[in-house]
């Protein structure tokens, strides 16, 4: 096991939480968060900010909506 030390953990969050570090660093990141409440506790508040705008990001405007912006952005580029 290896633990990064809070200031990597922290500073590298955001790409944990999406999955972009190395193998590696992830492993080190996790080793870290299993082991530290603080930074766990940031990873949990990461964590379900993630979860809910990627719920929100699911919606689809309504088509009528979808084909006025359409449309208008035809219009704008003719002009």
């Amino acid at each position: 096991m290896t633990d990064c030390g809070c200031e990597k953990a922290k500073a590298e969050l955001e790409e944990y939480l999406h999955r972009e570090l190395s193998d590696e660093d992830f492993r080190d990141v996790s080793d870290h968060l299993e082991n530290c409440p603080d930074c766990n506790g940031e990873h949990l508040v990461g964590l379900t900010l993630l979860q809910k705008l990627q719920r929100s990001c699911q919606e689809k405007a309504p088509d009528s909506l979808r084909q006025a912006i359409l449309d208008r952005l035809d219009g704008a580029a003719t002009h």
